[in-house]
């Protein structure tokens, strides 16, 4: 027999390669055909129920790195969820409706106007179901578990007869208008936007500041005062029908030396304007308030028409004049002033962005960023101009298509925010924010928000269901609503468009307004926001299942002015509360210089590369380790940094395997009581370890848990404990009850941390419990453990703290004789530790062998007074002195002892080790042991 025959080495056949691009593959198929999720949600009947209800990706194009970490973040949420005592149902859903998939379409040489419209809503369809797919599966290969093969489709049925519904709340409460007022009009999309599909980047503009003649100056000003006004859009001139001032400002009238005519500035802004327009000698000749200014006229600088001053608190004297250009039918500001004023509110620009011609000649079929040097020279030959400059400013943008958008004014249908303000506000203050900023947030999105724009000149969408009567008035009642609702529940949405109006209506149906029974239907559609924010009705409420309120909605931080943000609304008006109880927040994903992530960067990061080359399981370590509630860096590198973590935990499994294979939990586990100090002390600090991460899991602070686990890995487990434990587990005989009690802890260790990992790493952890002797055949329908607490575990922490810091003591100075070339490994090393009272009674408290906590061969404990002045001192009662430890190498437990050859019958084995191989092998008496 050889010596090592005579040691418990570990032994598992767990490899240490994972192989997880294949591996996961395999397992994944495993789970889908035993149907592990729906084992999970049998087993979870009854239990309380947490809903995290998914906010639905968009339905165009492959998987990014960011959709990965949305959906592995929600899917650590409801698996830690599912094995914690709650009954966790995860909807997976998409957005299916809505412009991009019309580009693409026509992109992909298909022409709308060239077929019918049920045509292309089909097509649409078609293309919409294939993204899907291509999107599914990307999400189940990252190991997201859910209800794959029952989603939620904002294009289904039910989903689109439930929207149908939630627009009828809006209806019975007296929240639509229609109205002809400026919006966001998308050009390049040929619509209206919302507020959360505008994005804003800068933008360098033409301003012009020019001159209006005085036409009616109230008998304070004469006709050879002009007045200057300022804008930076000169192509909206044309649609002039007023100069704003402030009603507040002091305006002064100025003779240039070089001028026959007089101006009319904005006084607080005279000096800036006279060194811009070279007026290096003038005369202020009086003052005028902006109230006196109110209801004079000038004329257009270039057009007949007579133009209105009056009053408005956005005039400011930040730049310009004082004095600002006003088109009611080309912007908010100036459209309320035009309300005020009852002005025309005039919009000569058709869908595509190109000027009609009640602009006048010159504009007629000119785009609109072209017109602006039309303006600026009509205005240079009326002798208008006094000065073009170039402004940088931030400027709207549609979110898709990235051109730039205009303000138009067009009949659209809004949902009067004004009106409900409030109860949204009351609403928000009763949700719990991650992070806590995040009401401050919402709170300030809606607090700002204007009137929501909620129809759309597109035709892949839910229609809006509105009927008008022979004289133009809408008819949006229940009655007509409700039915319209049981129609697209039966056909889809679809029927809108291939039935005439009166088949949309109930049978038999009348109006007053309608005397000849004739009805029109309305032809735009609904704001996708509208869609997705009636999630809360499409699917927690249609769902017997789900709940709603829904306990949890994660999405990113621009959320707070989309999903989350239209949901409240939405939610708000049905059922008079938010749709979620608590809302988690992430940031975006960048590079690695914190640039956003796009394809004509070509810094885009693919999953599927990802996975192909290191496994599902790297990309969600990463997410447990990244701080996602701001923006998150991230490369190749940072994957192949996450893989050294991961085999670090991975070699962990296997250790913890490899010395538990020969421990039969039912019969070889020992009591807490009767562990070693150092086996309490670890179960313990198990515990302790489990509880913040329960903690943590529980506030969705996941990179504070990827702290704690490595932190106890890499110092608790391999550092100190696993380290320690060889000499017991390798050493001692196999069933002694030293090694048991150490094994006892292990295999505590192996399972909570299996179990408590496995919402992160489930092919993992999976992969360990096929190795493990348990009964469940997959740890994924398993509990993870309660926190278990000890009578003297406070004081037993204390006790270990304090020794710990001795040990690092002594582990500093073996160190320093390693490099002095004293000792080799600190097994060469006999250690003599001179102590104070206080550090005596330590020791001997600990009640276990303190040389083999510090990993030496031989360790003396002396007064501190008795010191050599060759120990390293510390200053907390402690000094250590290092020195070659005397005698030869034990074969077997490789210590240096004086006591090696000590039984005859193993003259290479110290006397401890010959005392467990005597006992336990008593045939190599005799036989003796070969190396």
């Amino acid at each position: 027999m050889r010596v090592k025959d005579t040691l418990n080495l570990g032994k598992t056949k767990f490899p240490m390669r994972g192989k997880l691009p294949v591996t996961e593959g395999q397992r994944q198929k495993v789970w889908e055909e035993n149907k592990v999720y729906e084992q999970r949600q049998k087993l979870n009947e009854g239990k309380p129920t947490f809903v995290l209800h998914d906010g639905p990706p968009y339905a165009n194009g492959n998987i990014h790195i960011g959709h990965a970490m949305n959906k592995i973040s929600k899917d650590f949420i409801v698996r830690y969820k599912s094995m914690s005592g709650y009954r966790a149902p995860y909807v997976p859903g998409w957005d299916t409706h809505g412009l991009p998939i019309e580009h693409q379409l026509t992109k992909s040489g298909y022409d709308r106007k060239k077929m019918s419209l049920t045509e292309f809503r089909d097509l649409c369809r078609q293309y919409a179901l294939k993204q899907v797919d291509k999107q599914r599966t990307d999400f189940k290969r990252l190991g997201v578990s859910g209800e794959w093969d029952h989603p939620y489709l904002t294009l289904d049925k039910e989903f689109e007869a439930a929207q149908i519904k939630v627009f009828g709340e809006f209806a019975k409460k007296g929240l639509l208008y229609q109205a002809k007022k400026p919006v966001y009009w998308s050009w390049s999309s040929e619509s209206a936007l919302a507020e959360a599909e505008v994005e804003y980047h800068d933008v360098v503009a033409k301003t012009a500041f020019f001159v209006e003649q005085v036409k009616n100056g109230k008998g304070i000003l004469d006709n050879n005062t002009y007045l200057v006004v300022w804008t930076t859009t000169p192509w909206t001139i044309p649609a002039s029908e007023a100069v704003a001032v402030n009603a507040k400002f002091d305006y002064s009238v100025v003779k240039p030396a070089n001028d026959d005519r007089k101006f009319v500035v904005a006084t607080e802004l005279l000096n800036t304007l006279a060194e811009k327009l070279s007026w290096d000698d003038y005369e202020v000749e009086k003052h005028v308030s902006g109230a006196d200014l109110e209801g004079m006229s000038t004329n257009h600088p270039y057009l007949d028409r007579e133009l209105l001053v009056g009053v408005a608190d956005y005039v400011t004297a930040d730049a310009g004049t004082g004095l600002v250009h006003t088109a009611p039918g080309y912007g908010d500001d100036d459209y309320n002033f035009g309300k005020k004023y009852d002005l025309p509110i005039f919009a000569p620009i058709n869908d595509q962005g190109v000027l009609t011609k009640e602009n006048g000649a010159d504009f007629d079929g000119v785009f609109y960023q072209k017109a602006d040097d039309i303006s600026l020279d009509k205005l240079k030959d009326n002798n208008a101009l006094l000065l073009e400059e170039p402004l940088k400013h931030s400027y709207p943008f549609d979110w898709r298509t990235k051109k730039p958008i205009i303000f138009r004014a067009t009949d659209q249908w809004f949902v009067s925010i004004e009106k409900m303000r409030q109860d949204i506000l009351n609403a928000l203050e009763k949700v719990q924010y991650f992070p806590d900023w995040g009401k401050v947030r919402l709170r300030n999105m809606i607090k700002d928000r204007g009137d929501w724009v909620i129809s759309r000149q597109r035709v892949w969408g839910v229609p809006l269901p509105i009927f008008y009567a022979e004289d133009g008035t809408p008819i949006l009642e229940e009655e007509t609503i409700n039915h319209v609702a049981d129609l697209f529940r039966k056909y889809g949405s679809n029927v809108w468009f291939e039935r005439d109006a009166k088949d949309l209506l109930p049978d038999g149906y009348t109006n007053e307004h309608s005397p000849h029974g004739k009805f029109k239907k309305e032809t735009d559609i609904m704001d996708v926001w509208f869609d997705s924010g009636s999630s809360h009705q499409g699917v927690l409420a249609e769902r017997d299942y789900l709940t709603y309120p829904a306990d949890l909605y994660l999405e990113g931080s621009d959320q707070y002015r989309g999903w989350f943000n239209s949901s409240l609304i939405t939610s708000v008006v049905c059922s008079g509360h938010a749709p979620y109880k608590a809302i988690v927040s992430q940031g975006f994903t960048l590079d690695k210089r914190g640039n956003k992530m796009s394809k004509s960067q070509g810094n885009v990061i693919d999953p599927n590369k990802v996975v192909k080359q290191m496994g599902a399981e790297i990309i969600r370590l990463w997410v447990m380790s990244a701080d996602t509630s701001a923006d998150v860096r991230v490369s190749m590198g940072t994957f192949q940094q996450i893989s050294e973590a991961y085999r670090k935990l991975r070699n962990t499994f296997r250790f913890l395997l490899a010395n538990t294979s020969d421990f039969n939990p039912a019969h070889n586990t020992v009591s807490y009581e009767d562990l070693t100090t150092v086996d309490q002390y670890m179960l313990v600090k198990l515990n302790h370890f489990l509880a913040k991460m329960r903690a943590d899991f529980d506030q969705y602070d996941f990179l504070d848990a990827y702290r704690l686990l490595i932190n106890f890995v890499n110092n608790d487990l391999s550092a100190f404990y696993m380290n320690v434990a060889k000499d017991v587990l390798y050493i001692e005989a196999e069933d002694s009850p030293v090694r048991r009690s150490m094994q006892t802890v292990f295999y505590d260790v192996l399972l909570t941390m299996v179990k408590l990992l496995t919402p992160i790493l489930p092919h993992t952890t999976e992969e360990v419990w096929s190795y493990m002797n348990e009964p469940e055949e997959f740890v994924q329908l398993t509990e993870i453990p309660d926190v278990r607490h000890f009578d003297n575990e406070d004081d037993l922490l204390a006790q270990w703290d304090e020794f710990m810091e001795v040990r690092s003591h002594v582990l500093k100075s073996l160190e320093e004789a390693r490099n002095a070339k004293m000792i080799g490994k600190s097994l060469e090393a006999h250690v003599t530790l001179y102590v104070n009272g206080h550090n005596q009674q330590l020791l001997e408290d600990l009640g276990t062998d303190v040389k083999l906590l510090l990993g030496v061969s031989a360790l003396d404990i002396e007064a501190l007074e008795d010191a050599s002045y060759k120990a390293d001192s510390y200053n907390d009662g402690l000094s250590v002195l290092v020195e070659p430890a005397k005698g030869d190498v034990c074969a077997r437990c490789r210590m240096t002892k004086e006591d090696v050859g000590s039984d005859d019958a193993y003259p290479t084995l110290c006397a401890r080790c010959a005392k467990i191989v005597r006992e336990n092998f008593p045939e190599t008496v005799n036989e003796g042991l070969e190396k």
